[in-house]
């Protein structure tokens, strides 16, 4: 079991929980691994596995995963097995601060650090062909959903499991500290940008009934949001209504619930990966032509 080490950020009480001990290797499963270390523009450097498939030009996808807060990127070494069954390639992404990556962990740093695993998928000659999903479990949910809505035109699929609507929204639900929630330096809004994540960009949500960190209320709040957007707002008495005939809603999301999950064991929960295998085979991947960045995209 990891050592923790508690690092306090934004709200009192509200901490990242980071582990730098004793992580897990891919080898204690039989997966072929290397060791990747990552320097971020602001000079953090974030020590990764990369998990690859002995054939490459025959991988599925590559799969970039965000581990939960109070974890390391070796506790996620199981699902990433999974993952590699299914015929992806892995990049377990180990924050700043955590494991033993350095710097300190924050709301704008750890979206640094997603985007610096992205961009080392795409800049790697053996693995810039073959199509990205991005993976986020709790908090890693929230850099998931933050890394798809900037970079929708590179990736291929977003898989997000027990994550939140916002971080201010999961404190409010706390009793006596609630009303101070205002006070969070830390935000994470979810809900706001999965609007920015264009219908056609498939998502996979995955939520467990009996979360007891955060509540499930917040996947289906994303749920809800999700599949609505690319939707055209109603207009105002003001102006004249845009025509929604052609507004088409996204055809390949998935939502799949487990009654009997928790926060933390959702991936061995009766259907989960059968869940993840349906999802993929309507994907019928390829890779995503290259676009001009919008002006969000390169925000």
């Amino acid at each position: 079991m990891s050592t923790p080490d508690v690092s306090y950020v934004g709200l009192e009480g509200i901490p990242y929980v980071t582990h730098f001990t004793d992580i897990e290797l891919p080898s204690t499963l039989k997966l072929p691994y290397t060791d990747v270390e990552l320097q971020t523009p602001d000079n953090v450097v974030l020590r990764c596995f990369l998990i690859r498939q002995a054939q490459l030009s025959s991988s599925f996808a590559t799969v970039i995963m965000f581990h939960g807060n109070g974890m390391n990127h070796g506790d996620v070494l199981e699902a990433a097995h999974e993952f590699y069954i299914l015929g992806c390639n892995v990049l377990t992404v180990s924050y700043r601060g955590y494991g033993n990556s350095t710097g300190s962990p924050s709301e704008k740093g750890l979206k640094i650090d997603a985007q610096t695993a992205l961009d080392h998928i795409l800049s790697d000659p053996s693995l810039s062909n073959i199509p990205i999903i991005i993976f986020g479990q709790s908090l890693g949910g929230a850099v998931a959903i933050d890394l798809a809505s900037r970079n929708y035109s590179k990736v291929s699929a977003l898989i997000i499991e027990n994550t939140f609507t916002s971080l201010p929204d999961v404190i409010r639900g706390w009793p006596y500290i609630g009303v101070f929630s205002f006070l969070c330096t830390q935000k994470w809004k979810s809900a706001s940008k999965i609007p920015w994540i264009p219908p056609t960009l498939p998502i996979l949500m995955l939520s467990s009934l009996l979360d007891e960190v955060i509540p499930e209320k917040h996947m289906r709040n994303l749920w809800k949001i999700a599949s609505v957007r690319g939707k055209p707002k109603s207009a105002g008495w003001w102006r004249k209504a845009r025509p929604v005939e052609t507004w088409v809603p996204p055809q390949k999301d998935l939502f799949q619930s487990f009654p009997n999950g928790h926060h933390t064991d959702t991936y061995i929960q009766e259907g989960y990966w059968k869940g993840v295998q349906e999802f993929f085979d309507n994907l019928n991947l390829r890779k995503p032509k290259s676009q001009p960045s919008t002006s969000h995209e390169s925000a």
